[in-house]
């Protein structure tokens, strides 16, 4: 059932691979600056197709099967492009910075599975407040990543000519909040087990 919301969902996929492109050279500054656009529009629409469908009454299963996958791809795409062309560095830890965007994936992966093992028992995992902050932190970690290329280049580590940490705050507040969402999502996901493990019997 295409309806507008689900166009805006599908669109949300077919946007990732233009934003692994535009990602792709970490000296990029201009791709890194249409792509910052490009995250915005997304996370837009992630929003706006929510609210098109509640409000029009078109909420689908078709639709609540792909809004999930499409954030899920999204935010893969963005932590292994941005990992591999060296925007997880960072002062004093190095690419240590990566394990707080490994803990986001596989907190993604092991959620998915769970959900999909409670759905045939009817059992279903609200989300929680916690969460909703994790996502918050996620998005602005992403978006700050992506942010700091174009302001910035690729991180000074890369480089090797750092000067002062403020200049590179950009990149510095999205590895912050990479690490806040990688903390808020062991504690949300401790919690999604736990309700899942009482199933388990």
């Amino acid at each position: 059932m295409l309806t507008l919301p689900n166009l805006l969902t599908l669109s949300r996929i077919f946007a990732v691979p233009l934003l692994a492109f535009l990602l792709w050279w970490p000296d990029w500054r201009l791709g890194y600056a249409i792509g910052f656009v490009v995250y915005c529009v997304i996370g837009f629409t992630d929003y706006l197709d929510g609210y098109l469908a509640r409000a029009q009454g078109t909420v689908s299963k078709l639709g609540q099967f792909l809004d999930p996958i499409a954030d899920k791809i999204m935010v893969a795409a963005v932590i292994l492009v941005l990992a591999a062309q060296g925007y997880m560095r960072g002062p004093y830890v190095g690419d240590l910075h990566v394990i707080a965007g490994l803990i986001i994936l596989v907190r993604e992966i092991a959620v998915s599975g769970l959900r999909e093992f409670l759905g045939p028992l009817k059992v279903s995992i609200p989300v929680s407040r916690l969460a909703k902050w994790k996502t918050t932190f996620q998005l602005v970690s992403l978006g700050a990543l992506i942010l700091g290329g174009a302001v910035h280049g690729a991180p000074c580590v890369m480089r090797g000519d750092c000067g002062p940490l403020a200049d590179q705050w950009v990149h510095l507040v999205g590895l912050a909040s990479l690490w806040a969402a990688a903390v808020l999502t062991l504690i949300t996901g401790w919690d999604y087990m736990r309700v899942g493990i009482k199933h388990m019997d």
